[in-house]
């Protein structure tokens, strides 16, 4: 069984007046590690420090800014057992945390927001539904991970542009690929492609490595795919990781796979280098011995905002820090080409999606000829108009 952790405290101490003030500025990174079964790669086995090891990074990084305006970084860990999560998160309360990164899901994330009330502020670093900025909201926490509509909307973009509008889409059973389906039909509609099929793998449980190895799934997808109405690409979306894998080279059609497989919309990815991503790999593989993950980047992003906004204000009043990160003056190096910020309207991140084949970076969204008033970057994922968060108002 893994564990829920809770990670990462840190103090910062700045020099006003030519005297120290101690700015105890605490953050908390809060894990829920949820029983799943074996990836169907043993590429894709999760390491026991997934998203922590982005968080010591983090560390190093606010140390670095910190050492020339008199700041100082400390960091802790804790583990508890996944059933005690709000016990322990009471208890962070209870001991006066104010800021605390969430790994979890959507259910768990909205039972700690609401938990932790007016007063606290949680940056989500992993959960992806968009009904956490539409209307599930809470105004107590903002989002670096990038939604599912985000993450569509980027694989929609690019298959326009390559001019392939028609889509046969096939989905898992499960409710996450039931979401991620749904997904996927409104950034087609948004972007002007049409599913001209879809199809539903069901996930009949069992062992993905033993029971659907590639000898039978050589045999059984081409079959499941046959006569499909004429399509350019095929549209995975299976978030269980059951079947989509096996997708590319054992379709009946042969064609291009998006989604869930073959070209797969990431936050990023360990073969990254444009915009200084090489150093910054570099040094994370130096630090860790593994090659980074897409939860590591997210949590580092996530610790990196709250070290630019305690920078730039020289607080830790939670009020403070999260009306800079909302405001037009936060913004934030991510090494995707252009400055990261907040939506005000709902408390995502905007930030571009790399679209990644498994070695390189394909092409990033959002693609260009697709502009917005605000930002580019507000063509992927809700926009205020299509939100119905309230609770930003």
């Amino acid at each position: 069984m893994k564990f829920l952790r809770i990670m990462l405290i840190f103090g910062v101490s700045f020099l006003v007046a030519g005297q120290a003030l101690a700015v105890d500025v605490r953050a908390v990174v809060f894990r829920i590690d949820y029983p799943t079964l074996a990836p169907i790669s043993r590429f894709d086995l999760l390491p026991e420090d997934v998203g922590f090891a982005g968080a010591q990074l983090a560390q190093e990084d606010n140390m670095t800014t910190g050492q020339f305006l008199g700041h100082s970084y400390t960091l802790k860990t804790v583990g508890v057992a996944p059933q005690e999560a709000d016990a322990a998160f009471d208890a962070l309360l209870a001991e006066g945390e104010t800021l605390i990164i969430v790994m979890a899901n959507a259910p768990d994330l909205l039972r700690l927001s609401d938990r932790a009330g007016n007063g606290v502020l949680l940056l989500n670093a992993t959960a992806r539904d968009t009904t956490l900025r539409d209307d599930q909201c809470r105004a107590n926490t903002l989002h670096v991970a990038p939604s599912r509509a985000m993450l569509t909307d980027a694989v929609a973009q690019f298959a326009m542009w390559k001019r392939w509008p028609r889509w046969f889409m096939i989905h898992g059973s499960n409710p996450a690929d039931q979401l991620l389906a749904a997904s996927y039909r409104t950034s087609a509609s948004k972007f002007g492609a049409k599913i001209v099929e879809e199809r539903e793998f069901a996930d009949t449980g069992g062992s993905r490595r033993t029971d659907t190895g590639h000898v039978l799934v050589q045999k059984q997808i081409p079959v499941f795919a046959q006569d499909a109405k004429d399509h350019d690409i095929v549209i995975a979306a299976d978030e269980s990781d059951v079947f989509a894998p096996y997708l590319p080279f054992h379709l009946w059609t042969p064609r291009p796979t998006m989604g869930s497989a073959g070209l797969r919309p990431v936050s990023f990815h360990p073969a990254h280098e444009a915009w200084g991503a090489t150093q910054f790999q570099r040094r994370f593989e130096a630090l860790t011995g593994r090659y980074l993950r897409e939860e590591d980047y997210q949590v580092w992003l996530s610790l990196r905002v709250i070290g630019e906004a305690v920078t730039r204000t020289g607080s830790n009043d939670v009020a403070t820090l999260r009306g800079y990160i909302l405001s037009d003056a936060f913004e934030l190096a991510a090494f995707k080409g252009v400055a990261v910020t907040f939506r005000n309207w709902n408390g995502q991140m905007r930030q571009p999606i790399l679209l990644y084949d498994g070695r390189i970076t394909v092409s990033v969204s959002p693609q260009d000829g697709y502009l917005h008033q605000r930002s580019p970057l507000d063509t992927l994922g809700l926009d205020d108009p299509e939100s119905a968060c309230t609770a930003f108002d």
